[in-house]
């Protein structure tokens, strides 16, 4: 699936037409997670992921923000040659949960073209994000309910998700 403004817009509109059934389904997934819910959702990722190119779409950097550990801000800081004192005071703030996140959305490090201008550092975040291929799934349904509304490939996994279960 590649993105455009109007497949993205198509893929907003109907991930938001189906979020009372896909929230109830998380939550009979969280209450009773088949054995196997890292398996398939592994295989889904990998599947999903063959046709999907992050760079047609970036609705991840356009709109949400990772949380940023310490680590992340340093290295970051670093690599841009700028205090961690300069680099926290422009670009991040601390957020209602008291997470350090970035001041603006979209990122302040996406360019043209949806490249990232700190790929080589981002963020640990961004680099594992949308966690479709993490393990212990059970215990990332509530972001992976969340992103199902912000990142194509998640919608096809959890629709997909939802014709195994």
């Amino acid at each position: 699936m590649t993105e455009n403004s109007s497949d993205l817009q198509h893929f907003l509109v109907l991930a938001g037409g189906r979020k009372s059934a896909t929230i109830k389904f998380i939550e009979l997934i969280k209450k009773k997670p088949p054995s196997n819910l890292d398996d398939l959702f592994h295989d889904l990722h990998n599947r999903v992921f063959e046709n999907i190119n992050c760079l047609d779409c970036a609705n991840c950097c356009k709109s949400i923000s990772p949380v940023l550990k310490h680590h992340d801000i340093n290295r970051i800081s670093c690599f841009l040659k700028m205090k961690t004192s300069l680099f926290s005071h422009q670009f991040t703030r601390v957020d209602e949960d008291g997470d350090w996140v970035f001041l603006t959305q979209p990122c302040p490090f996406l360019l043209a073209g949806n490249y990232c201008r700190i790929y080589e550092v981002r963020p640990k975040a961004c680099r594992e994000y949308p966690h479709t291929n993490s393990i212990k799934m059970y215990r990332l349904l509530d972001i992976t309910s969340r992103n199902y509304f912000v990142c194509p490939a998640v919608f096809e996994i959890i629709e997909e998700l939802k014709k195994l279960i």
